[in-house]
Order: structure tokens, then C-alpha cells, then sequence
């Protein structure tokens, strides 16, 4: 069926509310919306959906939102036959998402699977948690992390508290395509589910256990106590879900000096101040500067609006507040995690840190300084989660540390995704332990940096909209297929490892190694001298993604290799520097 018929099944099929209906006939006279809205289905991905809110089969609405519950429910039937299902259920602030989490929920009733639903927006973390704190097998959020207003999305977790892993991803996937007619999606009205006792609120006592998990984290929980009265953070939750758990998580901890930029408090589905609500863009701090330069404050934080990711500023020896990168803090939670847990005598002999691939290689002389062994894992959270897993199976090693260059990172195995609310608690808690050495978090990094070595990473995103853009992204990716590059920035490339394939491929030597990784669209090439780039469209926008990282022996030596590898990957992909 064309997307033109799909059109106009929507607009006469009972199926469909007239809400909706009259949404579509608004668009009649604009092909290219009718066509950007069905000439496919919104694909459910080894993550769950992300998409443009809006009526149409390429949408997030409430039909694709029953239909990806649907094909969840018939998955978890057909996994655990006989068993007394259940599902836990969160949201964050964005427009519809509490609508999307009562019809995911109300769907899951009309299976047969109990649904427990929170009873406000709460953390990404906290689901994760959620899931495993109520033996749940399975979990599912209704969030779109930090993406611009008009986004939402759906996210899956398994009964570990993970993002659902290769095989299973696929096997749900499978289970979604097969349903081709919205009508045939079963739910229950509220009254009913809750009639049957498959619809029940949680919220206050899982969000206790949840802070007192988070809580046993802490290294040195007195510092808060010892240092709250002196130090100064700022703190903003991006119009979010973080605003409560983290100032309550530092109010019990000590922190006493919280100032929350007040503009950005409650949530608000529009990001107004901000509109692209990411941790990673600079301009979100803009606020947050005003007053941290107000009240002196040692620190400034920020979190997504689903409260998984951490943004983190700090004064400079100049005195002024520069960003941190994901890089930067993941290296110096790295560093403070595996140095304190060492003073403590809390360093098992066995320990593990996990990173993604495109993350720091500065990790991997700070774990070898404490004699322990560093993972590398494709991008995206849940590849953490899984090694947690499988470590925890095996015996063989024991988390210490997870992170990913975007800005996420865990420190514990309460739960299965990166957890913002608890970076927070380690940032506040670092940089009380680096005041009372007398030194700012910001030194706290150039002592790495002398200890260690000067790295430098970045990431250059390429943003091609609509059907025309995934197709660019497309050729672009099967152009460094087929023309590998041999250098960047007169760097020959050593290793190209193609992560689609699993065919790894050393140009100097000839060297061919296979990968045991699942699948993945991402090309890796690491050059002779060590440093490297890595080229992946992005999973959940229309982007194209360019990582690469360099090291040296001082700052200004790295900075100059960043930017001449930089100019030679705009010059590869044919975009200007």
C-alpha cells in the first residue's frame, strides 16, 4: 500500500479517533507532509521508537505507542509462557508522555500483563531501577532524552533493568512489524485495568529505595556534611525530571548551598529557555552562569529532561566557568571512583570499567594505574548494562565504572542505564573532595592531564533531515565503505574495523582480526600513531556522527592535533571546517 492510500485509510478507518482525522484533513493540500508522515512505519529499533509527535504510521501518537505495546506484550507471552507478567512503566516532561505511558499501560491490561505506572514524570534511572526492584520483566519509558520539543519516544528494558540486548531487541522488533492493523492492538479502559488489578500507581516508596540505593554509592558520604556548608553548586534539570531526586538526594547528603536556576525548575514539554535540551550544547548553561557567577559557586550542574545524562561547568584558573566535556568527566569520575575506592581498601583485584568505543582512551592509563581492566563496548548505554550482566554471571570481574562520551555514566549496579541523578551526587561529592584539598575541579583535571597525558576528543555531528537526509547519510556511510580512507591529517590509518561486518582490517601490516561484537553501523579506523576516528549515524536523530581523539604532551600540542584531524574529516566528507 502506498502512503498515499495508507492517507486515506487513516482518514476513513473507525479505528482512528476524529481528533486525529482532523489533524490528517488539515494536511490534505501538502503532499509532502502526507508523505513525510506515511510512506513509512515509525521504526521500532533495538532501542524502541523515537519520533515527531503527530498522526500518521511514521509518527508517535497513541496507535504506534499500542501497536509497539502490543508487539512487547505478544513477546514477553510467547518468552515466559504461563507466567504472571508485569511491566513497569515511567515518563518524562515532554508533551503526551504521560497519555503515552496510560495507553502503554492500558494495552499491557488488556494482555493480561500487570502494569505498574508512576504516578508523575520521573527519571530514565529510576524505571531502570524499577524494574529490577519489583522483578519486573520488563520496563518501558516514555521519553525522548534530550531531543528538540516536537520529539517524543519509547524505550524498552529487559528484566535486568537494561535496554533490551541483541537477540531479543530483534525478537520484539518482530514481533511490532507483524502487527500490519491497528485495530487488532487489545487494551483495557482505566477502570477495568484497575478493576482487574493489572493498573497500579507506584511512586513514593520506590523513590525511597531508589535515593537509598543511590546513596550506597557514595565514596565518602561525610563530605557533604563536612564541606555542604561551604560549597556552592547551581543546579539546573533542563525543564525536566531531575529537578526533585537530585536536590532532595544533596539536601539529605548535606549540600546546603543548592541554588536551582528557576526559570528552568518545573517541567515545561517546550524547553522554552532552552528548545534543544541537551547537556552537550553550551548555550543550556546560560542561566545557570548568571547565577553561579552571582553566589561564587564551585560547580554548575545540569541534567536532560529525562535525567540520564550530567552536564557539568567549573571555574577555570581564570575564573571563569568552562564546560566540561562527557570525556572530561567520565575521565575524572574514573579517576576519583577508582583512586577512593583504592584508599579505602574497596578496590577488588578483579575490577572492571566499561566504555564505549567512541569514549575516551584517557581511562585506559587511569585504570591501569589501579590494576584494573577496561571494556570496550559499542555505543549506547545498554552495552554497559550488559557487561554489568555478564560479570555478574561469570564471577570473572566486578563493575567499578561505566561511562560514554554523551555525557552518561553509572557507578553502581543498583541499576542498568547511565543515571544522572546519582553523576550528580559523585560531581558534588568530587568536587567537596577536591575544595578540601584546596583545589577547584577544574585542577582536578590538569593533574590528570600531567599525570596521564593531554587528550582531546570531539564529536562533529551532520544533520540531514526527512527522506532525502537518511538517504545522504546512507550514501555517506557506503562511499567510506567502498573508498576506505588511508590517513587523516597525514596520520596513516592502521586498523579499520567495520562493526557492520565484524571484519577488522590492518592496512600497514595486512592483519586481519573478526569481531565478536553484535552488528552495528559504525566504522572505526585507529591511526599509527594511536589516535583515532569514528564515523556512526546517530540512532535516534537524523544526524551522522564523527568522533575522533587524539593525545600529546601538552595541551596546545593536542589542541593543534584535534583541529588538523578535524579539517581532514570535513575535507573526507565533503563539509565545510
Amino acid at each position: 500500500m502506498g502512503y498515499m492510500e495508507e492517507y486515506r485509510r487513516w482518514l476513513t478507518d473507525p479505528t482512528f479517533d476524529e481528533e486525529t482525522k482532523a489533524e490528517l484533513a488539515a494536511i490534505e493540500h501538502d503532499p509532502k507532509e502526507i508523505e513525510e508522515r506515511f510512506y513509512k512505519e515509525l521504526e521500532f529499533g533495538t532501542g524502541g521508537l523515537r519520533g515527531i509527535m503527530g498522526a500518521g504510521t511514521n509518527r508517535m501518537n497513541r496507535y504506534t505507542v499500542g501497536r509497539a505495546t502490543q508487539g512487547l506484550a505478544d513477546y514477553l507471552k510467547q518468552a515466559h509462557p504461563g507466567k504472571k507478567l508485569s511491566v513497569a512503566i515511567a515518563y518524562d516532561s515532554r508533551h503526551q508522555s504521560s497519555a503515552f505511558a496510560e495507553r502503554a499501560g492500558l494495552v499491557l491490561a488488556g494482555n493480561g500483563i500487570k502494569a505498574y505506572v508512576f504516578d508523575s514524570l520521573r527519571p530514565t534511572p529510576v524505571l531502570s531501577f524499577t524494574v529490577r526492584y519489583l522483578g519486573c520483566d520488563a520496563g518501558i519509558v516514555i521519553t525522548a532524552s534530550h531531543n528538540p520539543p516536537q520529539y517524543n519516544g519509547y524505550k524498552v528494558y529487559g528484566e535486568d533493568g537494561g535496554q533490551v540486548p541483541y537477540p531479543k531487541d530483534g525478537q520484539i522488533i518482530e514481533k511490532v512489524n507483524a502487527i500490519t492493523d491497528f485495530s487488532k492492538v487489545r487494551s483495557f479502559s482505566r477502570a477495568e485495568a484497575e478493576r482487574q488489578g493489572l493498573y497500579e500507581v507506584i511512586g513514593e516508596t520506590v523513590d525511597r529505595a531508589y535515593l537509598d540505593a543511590v546513596k550506597k554509592i557514595s565514596l565518602h558520604p561525610e563530605l557533604g556534611q563536612e564541606m555542604g556548608g561551604d560549597l556552592k553548586i547551581v543546579y539546573t534539570p533542563l525543564h525536566g525530571t531531575g529537578n526533585l531526586p537530585v536536590r532532595r538526594l544533596l539536601s539529605e547528603l548535606g549540600y546546603r548551598h543548592v541554588f536551582v536556576v528557576p526559570e528552568q525548575e518545573l517541567p515545561d514539554g517546550n524547553f522554552t529557555t532552552v528548545g534543544y535540551p541537551n547537556p552537550e550544547d553550551p548555550k543550556v548553561f546560560t542561566l545557570a552562569i548568571g547565577i553561579a557567577q552571582k553566589e561564587g559557586a564551585d560547580v554548575i550542574i545540569a541534567t536532560d529532561p529525562d535525567a540520564d545524562r550530567v552536564g557539568v561547568m567549573v571555574k577555570n584558573d581564570a575564573g571563569a566557568y568552562v564546560v566540561l566535556t562527557g570525556n572530561m568527566t567520565g575521565a575524572l569520575l574514573a579517576e576519583y571512583v577508582l583512586s577512593q575506592r583504592k584508599a579505602l581498601g574497596k578496590l577488588p583485584a578483579n575490577g572492571a570499567l566499561v566504555k564505549t568505543i567512541v569514549s575516551t582512551e584517557m581511562v585506559r592509563p587511569i585504570a591501569a594505574a589501579y590494576g584494573v581492566k577496561v571494556f570496550d563496548v559499542l555505543t549506547g548505554f545498554k552495552y554497559i548494562g550488559e557487561k554489568i550482566k555478564e560479570f555478574e554471571q561469570s564471577g570473572a570481574y566486578t563493575y567499578l565504572f561505566g561511562f560514554e562520551e554523551s555525557y552518561g555514566s553509572l557507578a553502581g549496579t543498583y541499576a542498568r542505564d547511565k543515571d544522572a541523578v546519582a553523576a550528580s551526587m559523585l560531581v558534588a561529592e568530587m568536587t567537596a573532595y577536591y575544595k578540601k584539598r584546596g583545589m577547584t575541579l577544574y585542577d582536578g583535571l590538569l593533574e590528570l592531564y600531567q599525570k596521564y597525558g593531554y587528550y582531546q576528543e570531539k564529536v562533529r555531528s551532520l544533520t540531514f533531515e526527512g527522506i532525502e537526509g537518511a538517504k545522504k547519510i546512507a550514501a555517506m556511510m557506503e562511499d567510506l565503505r567502498q573508498n576506505p580512507p588511508t590517513s587523516f591529517a597525514g596520520r596513516k590509518v592502521a586498523w579499520v574495523r567495520d562493526y557492520q561486518t565484524r571484519k577488522f582490517h590492518n592496512l600497514l601490516t595486512g592483519a586481519e582480526e573478526e569481531d565478536t561484537l553484535p552488528p552495528s553501523n559504525v566504522l572505526h579506523y585507529t591511526l599509527e600513531t594511536g589516535d583515532w576516528v569514528c564515523v556512526r549515524p546517530s540512532g535516534t536523530e537524523p544526524k551522522i556522527k564523527i568522533y575522533y581523539g587524539v593525545k600529546a604532551d601538552s595541551m596546545q600540542r593536542a589542541e593543534e592535533a584535534a583541529q588538523a584531524v578535524d579539517q581532514a574529516i570535513c575535507q573526507r566528507m565533503g563539509v565545510e571546517g
